[in-house]
């Protein structure tokens, strides 16, 4: 299994969105390495999501429920989306002051690569920030 944290603006696509859906598409992604990080995504892989620019925190965790196909929003085949379901809106956000903040998480790409919608996370570093959701 692996992990994941995508990166969703609130106002465009929020955790309360998913939830409301119960299967989200997750399309309009038009970077090569986030494209590439979709398209290595199997059912059953967890996923960190997180808000950017408002709020700038992690708010919950979902599961792929539907590995990479072709992006419903565009007639161009290079893109593709998955779907997510979410498994758990965290007890407590996670920051980015916080994740900054600690030397553990301190090279992830949500720190090196803030730009990124689509991230792989190593277990060591998403059960990492899981704990400070629920501490």
């Amino acid at each position: 299994m692996n992990h994941w944290l995508v990166k969703s603006e609130p106002f465009k696509y929020s955790w309360d969105h998913l939830v409301a859906e119960k299967t989200g598409v997750w399309d309009g992604v038009r970077n090569y390495a986030a494209r590439n990080n979709l398209m290595s995504m199997k059912v059953g892989d967890l996923v960190l999501f997180y808000h950017s620019n408002e709020g700038k925190e992690v708010v919950g965790l979902a599961r792929v429920s539907k590995e990479h196909y072709p992006d419903p929003t565009t007639d161009d085949p290079r893109w593709v989306v998955v779907e997510l379901q979410p498994v758990e809106k965290f007890p407590k956000t996670v920051t980015l002051e916080q994740v900054k903040a600690d030397k553990r998480l301190q090279h992830i790409p949500l720190v090196t690569q803030s730009r990124l919608s689509v991230q792989p996370i190593g277990k060591p570093e998403f059960d990492i920030i899981v704990s400070l959701a629920h501490d």
